[in-house]
């Protein structure tokens, strides 16, 4: 998946973030560190020395990532905190498959990043003051998202409302007999509703519910946007398959086949940034 960059400011600062999968955000450590020191390499493994640090790492992967090789990690901090002790990125990545705290490569937006809990634990360290400013910033850019996202979501939504009622059309016009009940007709419209359900997200309503509880709505209400936007696609793609009078059987392989595809598609694309070059235009 292709890597999305953003950027917040504390005091003249500015600091790197990114993310892969729009959920877990890495923070650039060398952006802070260059707050305090013109060498922030030197900054970052002074910080990383420390006893106490290691442990703190060790503890958030033990909680966050299951494949941290924990045994493995008592040898790792036993000399921790003293002289001669040298904090390795690259051991701590490889050996002990940690995933906290990364380095990459690049002219620009290269170096040291850790996970944004690890990240503001650091700015702690270098200023309490100078973390506030992060802090204040970071939480101005995931309100400015959220507020973009769920603008979208939104739209979304009604976009696959709209073309659900394609879908209706199509089945009325071609599927609803004149002699059915209207139990039957509903069972029909509910029945193309759950093919679409079963080839973008692999279950039905029903099934879905019974795994949700407590949680109101439908599956759809829960979709993101990615998924969003494919569902629309497909109730449209149904109404033409419908008119085709394609049995139900292969409409269902064409749409899974159509949702596996858009998703990939989708997913590949710098999501935040294209939102955010519709809203400007």
């Amino acid at each position: 998946m292709k890597t999305v960059t953003e950027t917040i400011h504390a005091k003249g600062i500015e600091i790197g973030i990114y993310t892969t999968d729009f959920k877990e955000e890495y923070i650039s450590l060398t952006d802070i560190a260059r707050f305090r020191s013109s060498d922030p390499r030197i900054t970052i493994h002074s910080w990383l020395r420390s006893r106490d640090i290691v442990e703190f790492l060790g503890l958030w992967e033990s909680l966050h990532n299951p494949d941290f090789k924990r045994h493995d990690f008592d040898t790792f901090k036993k000399d921790a905190g003293s002289n001669a002790y040298t904090f390795s990125i690259k051991n701590w990545n490889e050996i002990l498959h940690g995933i906290g705290i990364i380095t990459k490569s690049g002219r620009y937006g290269g170096g040291i990043f850790a996970h944004s809990d690890i990240a503001l634990e650091f700015a702690s360290w270098i200023s309490p003051e100078f973390k506030l400013y992060i802090v204040k910033d970071y939480r101005r850019l995931k309100s400015d998202e959220n507020s973009r996202l769920s603008l979208n979501w939104n739209l979304n939504r009604e976009i696959s409302k709209l073309n659900y009622k394609i879908q209706t059309s199509a089945v009325k016009e071609n599927l609803i007999l004149p002699d059915l009940t209207p139990e039957q007709k509903n069972f029909v419209y509910a029945d193309e509703a759950d093919l679409l359900n079963v080839a973008l997200f692999g279950e039905t309503a029903k099934e879905w519910r019974l795994e949700n509880p407590d949680k109101s709505g439908n599956i759809r209400d829960y979709a993101d946007i990615p998924h969003l936007l494919v569902l629309a696609n497909l109730e449209s793609y149904n109404a033409i398959l419908i008119e085709q009078n394609i049995p139900q059987k292969e409409r269902l392989l064409k749409l899974r086949d159509t949702a596996k595809k858009q998703l990939g598609t989708i997913l590949s694309l710098d999501l935040r940034k294209d939102l955010m070059i519709v809203e400007n235009k």
